[in-house]
């Protein structure tokens, strides 16, 4: 069986950039119908990872993503400023897609240029597979390269577990 693979623009291509994480997990029970709606809405996302915080809209009112939206977050001590790059709802026999651009603005030495890029696809077997991979550029993401553990790998398998824990308290 092939399974789908993130689409990187090129300057952010893994294992060109100053980090790169990969983290996926595949679980029986669930379907992308029931992951999508916790990943595309924002605002839900600090209920099931604690390493996300105040999430704005740049366009107020919106609380679900779409194409371009811009938006805000705090993760890993940052602030991000950010804008969706792919949106891709479910469909049948596709993979759902989300990605944004992100960046905290900041000197030589606290510039952080991103692309997080999340894949959630249904499986055989009753089984749904989510994919989170992240391409960053910047001394921060140096960094965060060589810490141990490496933060970017807990946080965002933090992050997928709460999600899957919070799709399954919804069925």
């Amino acid at each position: 069986m092939k399974q789908n693979a993130i689409i990187w623009p090129e300057e952010y291509l893994p294992g060109t950039t100053d980090n790169y994480c990969s983290n996926e997990v595949i679980v029986k029970g669930l379907t992308t119908l029931d992951i999508w709606p916790l990943l595309n809405d924002p605002f839900q996302w600090p209920t099931y990872y604690a390493n996300s915080s105040d999430i704005e809209f740049e366009n107020n009112g919106q609380t679900e993503f779409s194409g371009n939206t811009r938006f805000r977050f705090k993760t890993f001590g940052f602030p991000i400023e950010a804008e969706i790059t792919e949106h891709v709802p479910p469909s049948a026999g596709e993979p759902a897609r989300i990605a944004w651009h992100g960046w905290a603005e900041g000197d030589a030495d606290t510039k952080l240029d991103v692309i997080h890029a999340w894949l959630i696809e249904d499986l055989s077997g009753g089984r749904v597979r989510i994919l989170t991979q992240e391409s960053q550029i910047g001394k921060p993401a140096l960094a965060l390269a060589t810490q141990k553990p490496n933060p970017m790998i807990n946080g965002h398998q933090d992050w997928l577990d709460g999600l899957v824990a919070a799709a399954r308290s919804k069925q």
